[in-house]
């Protein structure tokens, strides 16, 4: 199941200001304003980075949710007097 890409809505404030951030460090490398190829190329590389970021968050959440879900006893043994009423069926 993969996850749909991220888009600049979905980033938090922090994360589009440091998107912000990296294009108009590249602006400055260049000495010029960037082209839309140039941007794009920025952004999607600055997407790919989130991405894989919250999907290892999100792997830790899941292995951790699953180290600490409810393990069933194997040494208990199953008792019919708990699962029927004390005065029969009725």
């Amino acid at each position: 199941m993969a996850t749909p890409r991220l888009t600049q809505q979905d980033m938090t404030e922090q994360e589009q200001r440091e998107l912000k951030t990296l294009l108009d460090r590249a602006r400055i490398a260049h000495g010029r304003p960037l082209t839309n190829a140039e941007t794009n190329h920025v952004k999607k590389e600055y997407i790919d980075k989130l991405m894989a970021e919250r999907e290892a968050e999100a792997k830790k959440a899941r292995q951790l949710k699953k180290k600490q879900a409810y393990k069933v006893d194997k040494e208990a043994t199953f008792s019919w007097t708990a699962s029927t009423h004390v005065r029969g069926r009725r």
